[in-house]
């Protein structure tokens, strides 16, 4: 009797468990499923009509918006813009590592600095725009800064000039995203074993030795990581450029394009088309990206 009821205890305790579990699973599923699963079924439904946005009864058109934006330059030929966004990522990738590389060993006012990259990824987007509006305007603060070292012939239009606009877009985004990369890459080379540099060390290892032989391959998955997220990222900008030109002057992301498209011009069903599509993008990116790993490993 006595192993009976000890029994059912056991048995009520695994119940409530699962139980438990369920509870606090369910409502975080239903929230993924009400504003991300759904939202997009109904945007792959759309893509497929020419919906307005404020009709009731859209009229089906099958692939047609897919081939506009597949074959139409206006549409497409935006990815160009982030080609720019692309190679800045590269260049943003190199100075968090840098950083991340020299603050993981023993330097002064470590933590001032940590605070001082990361900074401006706590910021929000809307305010680094309207900072750098006043960083690149006519008599701002770089046109200042050019004065004061003498190089006035260097002065332009930072955000009018179609030569240097996009550039000026790419650093602010440079800028606002080397602190989440510096923290990701400094977590990693924490992680490794300090035994490591110590018998590297011994061997008279120098310190471009450590960070080209220990520090690299083993932050290799994390650096390609990193790649990837700032690939994506490249393919997705909107805040920065929305913001600081409207996408005026051969500005426009495919994200600006495409909200434009909704609701500029009310054509929502082929706005659709065009996120599923970068959408899809950033789906194969990612797919490359596990794939390269695996075949690392």
């Amino acid at each position: 009797m006595e192993g009976y009821t000890v029994h059912k205890i056991k048995l009520n305790q695994n119940t409530e468990k699962k139980l438990l579990i369920f509870l606090f699973t369910i409502i975080p599923v239903a929230l993924l499923l009400l504003f991300s699963y759904y939202p997009l079924i109904k945007m792959f439904q759309y893509s497929l009509t020419d919906w307005n946005g404020i009709t009731p009864d859209p009229n089906f058109v099958g692939a047609d918006n897919y081939r506009t934006v597949l074959t139409n330059p206006n549409y497409f030929a935006v990815f160009k813009t982030s080609l720019y966004y692309f190679i800045a990522t590269f260049f943003q990738l190199g100075i968090a590592l840098l950083f991340a590389t020299l603050l993981s060993f023993k330097v002064k006012f470590a933590n001032f600095w940590k605070g001082v990259l990361f900074f401006p990824y706590l910021l929000n987007g809307v305010a680094i725009g309207f900072i750098f509006l006043y960083f690149y305007k006519g008599g701002g603060t770089l046109d200042t800064v050019l004065s004061f070292l003498g190089l006035d012939g260097q002065i332009r239009l930072w955000l009018g000039d179609r030569s240097i606009n996009n550039i000026a877009l790419a650093f602010t985004s440079v800028w606002r995203y080397t602190g989440f990369n510096f923290l990701i890459f400094l977590g990693a080379i924490q992680s490794v074993n300090p035994e490591i540099y110590e018998a590297a060390e011994i061997d008279g290892a120098s310190q471009w030795d450590k960070f080209l032989y220990i520090i690299v391959p083993s932050i290799k998955n994390i650096i390609f990581l990193n790649i990837i997220l700032g690939i994506s990222g490249s393919l997705s900008v909107f805040d920065i450029p929305y913001i600081m030109t409207g996408g005026s002057n051969g500005t426009t992301t495919f994200v600006i394009q495409t909200i434009s498209t909704a609701f500029k011009y009310n054509k929502t069903g082929l706005a659709s088309a065009m996120g599923i599509i970068l959408l899809m993008i950033v789906i194969v990116v990612t797919v490359i990206q596990r794939l390269a790993i695996r075949e690392k490993r």
